[in-house]
Protein backbone atom coordinates (compact mmCIF):
# COMPACT_ATOMS: atom_id res chain seq x y z
CA UNK A 1 0.00 0.00 0.00
CA UNK A 2 1.39 3.40 -1.04
CA UNK A 3 -0.14 6.69 0.16
CA UNK A 4 0.71 10.37 -0.19
CA UNK A 5 0.96 12.18 3.14
CA UNK A 6 0.92 15.89 3.95
CA UNK A 7 1.67 17.97 7.04
CA UNK A 8 -2.00 17.87 8.00
CA UNK A 9 -2.40 14.09 7.63
CA UNK A 10 0.97 12.86 8.94
CA UNK A 11 -0.24 12.27 12.50
CA UNK A 12 -3.13 10.06 11.41
CA UNK A 13 -1.63 8.36 8.37
CA UNK A 14 1.82 7.67 9.84
CA UNK A 15 1.94 7.98 13.63
CA UNK A 16 -1.45 6.44 14.40
CA UNK A 17 -1.37 3.92 11.54
CA UNK A 18 2.08 2.68 12.64
CA UNK A 19 0.49 1.38 15.85
CA UNK A 20 -1.18 -1.37 13.83
CA UNK A 21 1.15 -1.80 10.83
CA UNK A 22 4.71 -0.62 10.12
CA UNK A 23 4.84 2.57 8.04
CA UNK A 24 7.87 3.48 5.92
CA UNK A 25 8.07 7.19 5.07
CA UNK A 26 9.85 8.29 1.90
CA UNK A 27 10.86 11.96 2.15
CA UNK A 28 11.38 13.14 -1.44
CA UNK A 29 11.04 16.07 -3.85
CA UNK A 30 10.29 16.36 -7.56
CA UNK A 31 13.67 17.93 -8.39
CA UNK A 32 15.65 15.16 -6.64
CA UNK A 33 17.11 12.66 -9.13
CA UNK A 34 18.04 9.99 -6.54
CA UNK A 35 14.51 10.27 -5.16
CA UNK A 36 13.08 9.34 -8.54
CA UNK A 37 15.41 6.32 -8.61
CA UNK A 38 14.59 5.15 -5.10
CA UNK A 39 10.83 5.67 -5.25
CA UNK A 40 9.98 2.79 -7.62
CA UNK A 41 12.36 0.46 -5.75
CA UNK A 42 10.62 1.21 -2.44
CA UNK A 43 7.19 0.84 -3.98
CA UNK A 44 8.01 -2.53 -5.53
CA UNK A 45 9.51 -3.87 -2.30
CA UNK A 46 6.51 -2.73 -0.27
CA UNK A 47 4.04 -4.22 -2.75
CA UNK A 48 5.84 -7.57 -2.47
CA UNK A 49 4.95 -7.64 1.23
CA UNK A 50 1.24 -7.71 0.46
CA UNK A 51 -0.09 -5.36 3.12
CA UNK A 52 2.48 -6.08 5.82
CA UNK A 53 3.90 -2.56 5.52
CA UNK A 54 2.62 0.81 4.27
CA UNK A 55 4.70 3.25 2.24
CA UNK A 56 3.93 6.91 2.93
CA UNK A 57 5.42 9.48 0.54
CA UNK A 58 6.11 13.01 1.79
CA UNK A 59 7.03 15.77 -0.67
CA UNK A 60 9.41 17.87 1.43
CA UNK A 61 8.88 20.99 -0.72
CA UNK A 62 5.11 20.87 -0.23
CA UNK A 63 5.30 19.78 3.41
CA UNK A 64 8.14 21.67 5.10
CA UNK A 65 6.78 21.35 8.63
CA UNK A 66 7.14 17.57 8.71
CA UNK A 67 10.54 17.79 7.04
CA UNK A 68 11.71 20.20 9.76
CA UNK A 69 10.18 18.14 12.55
CA UNK A 70 12.17 15.10 11.47
CA UNK A 71 15.31 17.11 10.64
CA UNK A 72 15.43 16.10 7.01
CA UNK A 73 18.64 17.64 5.68
CA UNK A 74 19.27 15.41 2.67
CA UNK A 75 16.90 13.48 0.43
CA UNK A 76 15.87 10.86 -0.30
CA UNK A 77 15.49 10.08 3.39
CA UNK A 78 13.58 7.02 4.54
CA UNK A 79 12.27 6.44 8.06
CA UNK A 80 10.38 3.42 9.34
CA UNK A 81 7.77 3.90 12.07
CA UNK A 82 6.38 1.37 14.52
CA UNK A 83 4.11 2.25 17.44
CA UNK A 84 4.52 5.91 16.59
CA UNK A 85 8.31 5.89 16.80
CA UNK A 86 11.13 5.84 14.26
CA UNK A 87 12.74 2.38 14.47
CA UNK A 88 15.03 2.40 11.42
CA UNK A 89 16.18 4.82 8.72
CA UNK A 90 18.57 5.46 5.86
CA UNK A 91 19.54 8.34 3.58
CA UNK A 92 20.27 8.24 -0.15
CA UNK A 93 19.26 5.97 -3.00
CA UNK A 94 19.79 2.26 -2.30
CA UNK A 95 19.79 -0.80 -4.58
CA UNK A 96 16.82 -3.20 -4.44
CA UNK A 97 18.67 -5.77 -2.33
CA UNK A 98 19.50 -3.16 0.34
CA UNK A 99 15.90 -1.91 0.39
CA UNK A 100 14.63 -5.47 0.82
CA UNK A 101 17.01 -6.03 3.73
CA UNK A 102 15.80 -2.79 5.29
CA UNK A 103 12.19 -3.94 5.07
CA UNK A 104 13.10 -7.42 6.32
CA UNK A 105 14.30 -5.77 9.53
CA UNK A 106 10.93 -4.10 9.98
CA UNK A 107 8.40 -6.63 8.74
CA UNK A 108 8.47 -10.10 10.32
CA UNK A 109 9.34 -12.80 7.82
CA UNK A 110 7.17 -15.85 7.25
CA UNK A 111 9.62 -17.83 9.39
CA UNK A 112 9.30 -15.26 12.20
CA UNK A 113 5.55 -15.72 12.26
CA UNK A 114 5.89 -19.49 12.25
CA UNK A 115 8.36 -19.42 15.15
CA UNK A 116 5.96 -17.20 17.08
CA UNK A 117 3.18 -19.76 16.50
CA UNK A 118 5.46 -22.38 18.05
CA UNK A 119 3.54 -25.55 17.18
CA UNK A 120 5.37 -28.45 15.57
CA UNK A 121 3.89 -27.98 12.09
CA UNK A 122 4.83 -24.30 12.10
CA UNK A 123 8.37 -25.03 13.29
CA UNK A 124 8.86 -27.68 10.61
CA UNK A 125 7.72 -25.23 7.93
CA UNK A 126 10.05 -22.57 9.36
CA UNK A 127 12.89 -25.09 9.22
CA UNK A 128 12.23 -25.61 5.51
CA UNK A 129 12.44 -21.87 4.97
CA UNK A 130 15.49 -21.18 7.16
CA UNK A 131 17.35 -24.42 8.01
CA UNK A 132 20.35 -22.61 9.53
CA UNK A 133 18.29 -20.60 12.01
CA UNK A 134 19.04 -21.70 15.60
CA UNK A 135 15.71 -20.69 17.14
CA UNK A 136 14.03 -22.99 14.63
CA UNK A 137 16.47 -25.89 14.48
CA UNK A 138 16.93 -26.29 18.23
CA UNK A 139 13.23 -26.72 19.18
CA UNK A 140 12.68 -29.08 16.22
CA UNK A 141 15.73 -31.11 17.25
CA UNK A 142 14.43 -31.28 20.81
CA UNK A 143 11.13 -32.69 19.58
CA UNK A 144 12.95 -35.30 17.52
CA UNK A 145 15.23 -36.24 20.43
CA UNK A 146 12.23 -36.70 22.71
CA UNK A 147 10.83 -39.15 20.15
CA UNK A 148 14.13 -41.02 19.99
CA UNK A 149 14.98 -39.74 16.51
CA UNK A 150 18.52 -38.75 17.48
CA UNK A 151 20.13 -39.08 14.07
CA UNK A 152 17.60 -36.74 12.48
CA UNK A 153 18.05 -34.29 15.34
CA UNK A 154 21.83 -34.29 14.91
CA UNK A 155 21.48 -33.76 11.16
CA UNK A 156 19.34 -30.67 11.73
CA UNK A 157 21.67 -29.29 14.40
CA UNK A 158 24.64 -29.80 12.12
CA UNK A 159 23.22 -27.18 9.76
CA UNK A 160 23.37 -24.44 12.40
CA UNK A 161 26.78 -22.74 12.62
CA UNK A 162 27.91 -20.67 15.56
CA UNK A 163 25.07 -21.52 17.95
CA UNK A 164 25.96 -22.58 21.49
CA UNK A 165 22.40 -23.84 21.97
CA UNK A 166 22.54 -26.09 18.90
CA UNK A 167 26.05 -27.28 19.70
CA UNK A 168 25.10 -27.98 23.30
CA UNK A 169 22.04 -30.02 22.36
CA UNK A 170 24.07 -32.03 19.84
CA UNK A 171 26.65 -32.73 22.55
CA UNK A 172 23.92 -33.84 24.93
CA UNK A 173 22.58 -36.30 22.38
CA UNK A 174 26.06 -37.75 21.90
CA UNK A 175 26.63 -38.00 25.66
CA UNK A 176 23.30 -39.73 26.23
CA UNK A 177 24.40 -42.45 23.83
CA UNK A 178 27.28 -43.37 26.19
CA UNK A 179 24.80 -44.36 28.92
CA UNK A 180 27.09 -42.92 31.60
CA UNK A 181 25.07 -42.96 34.87
CA UNK A 182 26.69 -39.73 36.15
CA UNK A 183 25.87 -37.88 32.95
CA UNK A 184 22.39 -39.39 32.84
CA UNK A 185 21.76 -38.11 36.37
CA UNK A 186 22.99 -34.63 35.39
CA UNK A 187 20.50 -34.41 32.54
CA UNK A 188 17.70 -35.76 34.72
CA UNK A 189 18.38 -32.91 37.14
CA UNK A 190 18.40 -30.44 34.27
CA UNK A 191 15.06 -31.69 32.95
CA UNK A 192 13.63 -31.46 36.48
CA UNK A 193 14.56 -27.79 36.58
CA UNK A 194 17.48 -28.06 39.04
CA UNK A 195 19.99 -26.33 36.78
CA UNK A 196 22.70 -25.72 39.38
CA UNK A 197 22.68 -29.33 40.53
CA UNK A 198 22.86 -30.43 36.90
CA UNK A 199 25.84 -28.17 36.25
CA UNK A 200 27.57 -29.46 39.39
CA UNK A 201 26.99 -33.04 38.23
CA UNK A 202 28.46 -32.30 34.81
CA UNK A 203 31.49 -30.65 36.41
CA UNK A 204 32.00 -33.72 38.59
CA UNK A 205 32.09 -35.87 35.46
CA UNK A 206 35.07 -34.02 33.92
CA UNK A 207 37.92 -35.80 35.80
CA UNK A 208 36.90 -39.23 34.48
CA UNK A 209 35.48 -38.12 31.15
CA UNK A 210 38.50 -39.14 29.06
CA UNK A 211 37.48 -38.71 25.40
CA UNK A 212 34.14 -37.13 26.31
CA UNK A 213 35.48 -33.92 27.83
CA UNK A 214 34.73 -31.82 24.77
CA UNK A 215 31.16 -33.11 24.59
CA UNK A 216 30.75 -32.29 28.29
CA UNK A 217 32.12 -28.81 27.69
CA UNK A 218 29.79 -28.19 24.74
CA UNK A 219 26.74 -29.42 26.67
CA UNK A 220 27.74 -27.30 29.66
CA UNK A 221 28.18 -24.17 27.52
CA UNK A 222 24.80 -24.81 25.88
CA UNK A 223 23.13 -24.75 29.30
CA UNK A 224 24.91 -21.51 30.23
CA UNK A 225 23.83 -19.99 26.92
CA UNK A 226 20.22 -20.82 27.66
CA UNK A 227 20.52 -19.12 31.05
CA UNK A 228 21.81 -15.94 29.38
CA UNK A 229 25.05 -14.03 29.69
CA UNK A 230 23.84 -11.77 32.53
CA UNK A 231 22.45 -14.57 34.69
CA UNK A 232 24.42 -14.80 37.97
CA UNK A 233 24.38 -18.60 37.86
CA UNK A 234 25.80 -18.52 34.33
CA UNK A 235 28.58 -16.15 35.42
CA UNK A 236 29.46 -18.32 38.41
CA UNK A 237 29.53 -21.57 36.48
CA UNK A 238 31.45 -20.07 33.59
CA UNK A 239 34.28 -19.54 36.07
CA UNK A 240 33.88 -23.05 37.44
CA UNK A 241 34.04 -24.49 33.93
CA UNK A 242 37.26 -22.61 33.25
CA UNK A 243 38.77 -24.08 36.42
CA UNK A 244 37.66 -27.59 35.46
CA UNK A 245 39.18 -27.29 31.99
CA UNK A 246 42.46 -25.54 32.86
Amino acid sequence: MVIDVADQTFEQEVIQRSKTVPVVVDFWAEWCGPCRSLGPVLEAAVEERDGQVVLAKVDTDANPNIARAYRIQSIPAVKAFKDGEVVAEFVGAQPPAAVKRFLDGIVPSEADALVAAGDEASLLRALELEPTRADVAVPVARLLRERGEDDQALEILGNVPGSFAADGLAARIELERTDDPAVKKAFELLDAGDTQAALDALLAAFPTADGRRDDLRRAFVGILDELGGDDPVAREYRRKLASALY
